[in-house]
């Protein structure tokens, strides 16, 4: 099934719509619904209060059109910086099956709406190598870094994924991190601004990101256990895939590279950091895992182990909608 990915053809984007129904054909019984808490931002203030009441029927056509416009732009993304030796469709396809996995992820929720803003800071993170002017976009990435937290607060964690990711893409220059810090917090000062000027100064709190230690779930379902081990299966699959691959890649693709492996370590820790961000926050995880998983379908010239990873995620959504599948 995998080689039907592994071309770059319009019909390419037929089957990944077709893969998208399958992967959540549940939302066909069972209503999408919108779970997003009042204090993580404004992505969740404006769908609590414009889209979670009269969503109903819509709320699946709504999610997928959104898992598939998210697969396909990291899909391109990937393509035009030639992070794999073929085009092909194969990132939007890890995409799409990876959000099949936990029950959480088939939602809709600020973490899930934060992802286009998260490929957008990737997008310019990949910029900043030999960059003629690097101070313009830097603060332009504090900027979009800065917002992407107003608007879903567990993102906060992204700060220091472009403080590592800036160590990677240049040499250190201190006006080079300082005015990257300086775009970060130029928002939030204009924000102490208005609240000050308003009277609403000890309101700051609200739009700030609530830190504390705690475990997203405190057990496990079967679901959830079986996500977790076919997730943690071909992401070590992708590891080494990509791994045996990535010597013979140009400077400037090994820094992308890096760049993705630091978003990865840094944006798993978000769940277990926020308060109440839960299993919901782990899907900003998949911007950067999507593109290691995918090493596992696109590197191998053979398709026999493809091929069984991609039945072994097609067998654990089925277990996650077994009432669907059983006679």
């Amino acid at each position: 099934m995998v080689f039907l990915f592994r071309d770059k053809s319009i019909i390419n984007i037929v089957f990944l719509v077709l893969l998208g129904l399958l992967v959540h054909l549940h939302g066909f019984t069972t209503p999408i619904t919108v779970v997003a808490n009042h204090q993580d931002g404004w992505f969740a203030y404006l769908l609590n209060q414009y889209l979670k009441e009269g969503i109903h029927t819509a709320g699946f056509f709504i999610y997928i059109s959104v898992v598939l416009l998210q697969s396909i732009r990291l899909n391109f993304l990937l393509a035009e910086q030639k992070m794999f030796p073929n085009s092909g469709y194969t990132v939007a396809m890890s995409y799409v099956l990876l959000t099949g996995l936990l029950p959480q992820w088939a939602a809709i929720s600020p973490a899930l709406i934060a992802n286009f803003l998260l490929i957008w800071i990737y997008i310019k993170l990949t910029r900043l190598y030999n960059h003629p002017a690097p101070k313009t976009l830097l603060f332009n990435i504090g900027l979009l870094v800065s917002l992407t937290i107003l608007c879903y607060h567990p993102t906060a964690i992204l700060i220091v994924a472009v403080l590592f990711a800036l160590g990677i893409m240049r040499p250190f220059k201190l006006q080079e991190w300082f005015t990257l810090l300086m775009g970060i917090a130029l928002p939030f000062y204009f924000l102490a601004s208005w609240l000050y000027l308003t009277d609403e100064l000890n309101r700051i709190g609200q739009f700030l990101p609530k830190m504390e230690l705690a475990v997203p779930v405190q057990q496990l379902s079967n679901l959830e256990m079986a996500g977790l081990s076919a997730f943690v299966l071909v992401l070590l699959a992708g590891f080494f895939s990509w791994q045996q691959f990535n010597s013979r890649l140009v400077i400037q693709m090994r820094k992308n590279w890096s760049a993705l492996l630091v978003m990865c370590f840094i944006l798993t820790a978000a769940p277990f950091i926020f308060n109440n961000a839960g299993l919901n926050a782990a899907v900003l995880c998949l911007v950067p895992f999507t593109a290691f998983v995918s090493a596992s379908f696109s590197y191998p010239k053979r398709l026999l182990f493809p091929n069984f990873l991609f039945f072994v995620l097609i067998g654990v959504i089925m277990y996650n909608n077994w009432y669907l599948v059983k006679f």
